[in-house]
């Protein structure tokens, strides 16, 4: 049975109650719609005292910026702000101007000595003997300077070129890999990428032409000829850091590294020999180059002895070794009447007798 306030025949299909859907719920506005409409219907008596239109038009809600808006446009205000500011301050974000690495210039000098090679069976004996007596070993040889910022580049930028350049320095003239087993990526991975098709030429088809020569980029000996008497080279030198301009450091090193050298296959108790370079690079470095821990190496000169001036250094040197002299004759003759490039022009000095062992 219904309740006492039901219809007689229950609660009809579709009336608010009955479960049902509500036919006019679709079509009833719910108060915030209505403060929201821009038309308002005047009451009764406002049209029949005024005789006012029946409806008249709401003023628009003035909608101001939530402190939320607010706030995110300050800090998208800030952010953008510190981001030119960095990008103006901070070297490492600053815009380097396109840069195209020169070619590397490289000069191979042979110094041939006056006469046999002297030699002794006690390598220590043979340094205690030389002017590399009180050079310091491998690695150690090679020191940084005291490091200051430039106009242009931070201290720690400072610090990469010359940590780059005298990694460059120990594995091109320190690595047993490099200097008798013909290892060259040691080498290679350190350069700018611009240099690479100049530097995988010069050993592929090296040249006595100032541009090709392996041994201008780097110490290296024929392993079928010669081999390392003692991996503890002794190496004397500097490295010097100046900016030659707002996108680019340049680090000049100048060492001398003095190899104790045995014949390939010898036994351990064969004579040994000094073997001297000197080395003098120009190292060149933009913000990339800083940043990827590569050097653009300009230029490089190279002077070494004992050597023949009569055998191409090009490719390998070949040093005299205990006991040996140099052939008779000098370089090849050059023509100065010849044209075209005089950077193939064949070099020789002379080894100063002060600079051999006194044994």
């Amino acid at each position: 049975m219904g309740g006492p306030g039901d219809p007689p025949d229950g609660t009809p299909e579709g009336a608010p109650g009955s479960g049902g859907e509500d036919e006019y719920r679709s079509v009833v506005f719910d108060e915030s719609f209505i403060r929201a409409a821009r038309l308002q219907e005047f009451s009764a008596q406002e049209r029949i005292a005024d005789h006012a239109p029946a409806v008249r038009r709401r003023p628009g809600a003035h909608r101001g910026f939530s402190k939320q808006a607010v706030l995110l446009v300050v800090l998208i205000v800030v952010a953008f702000g510190t981001a030119i500011y960095m990008g103006v301050r901070n070297p490492y974000l600053h815009p380097a101007a396109a840069h195209h690495a020169e070619p590397l210039r490289m000069t191979v000098v042979p110094l041939a000595p006056p006469g046999r090679v002297p030699g002794a069976t006690s390598v220590s004996e043979l340094f205690a003997h030389s002017p590399a007596a009180q050079f310091r070993t491998a690695a150690e040889g090679i020191q940084l300077p005291a490091v200051r910022r430039t106009s242009h580049f931070s201290e720690s930028q400072v610090l990469a070129a010359l940590t780059t350049a005298k990694d460059y320095l120990v594995e091109s003239s320190l690595d047993p890999d490099v200097l008798t087993r013909n290892a060259v990526r040691p080498v290679r991975i350190l350069l700018d990428p611009q240099l690479l098709d100049q530097f995988d030429r010069s050993f592929t088809r090296p040249a006595s032409d100032g541009r090709h020569e392996a041994t201008g980029w780097l110490v290296r000996f024929d392993p079928a000829q010669t081999t390392l008497a003692d991996t503890r080279i002794r190496v004397q030198g500097t490295l010097r850091a100046t900016e030659t301009d707002a996108d680019t450091l340049e680090v000049a090193s100048d060492h001398t590294f003095v190899y104790a050298l045995r014949p390939a296959g010898a036994a351990a108790g064969a004579k040994a020999s000094l073997f001297t370079v000197r080395r003098e690079l120009h190292f060149r470095f933009d913000r990339d180059d800083l940043r990827m821990h590569q050097a653009e190496l300009a230029v490089s000169s190279l002077q070494a002895g004992p050597l023949s001036c009569s055998v191409d250094s090009a490719g390998h040197l070949h040093p005299l070794l205990a006991g040996q002299a140099p052939a008779k004759g000098g370089p090849a003759g050059t023509d100065p009447y010849a044209t075209g490039d005089a950077a193939g022009v064949s070099l020789c000095g002379a080894l100063a007798p002060s600079a051999q062992p006194s044994v």
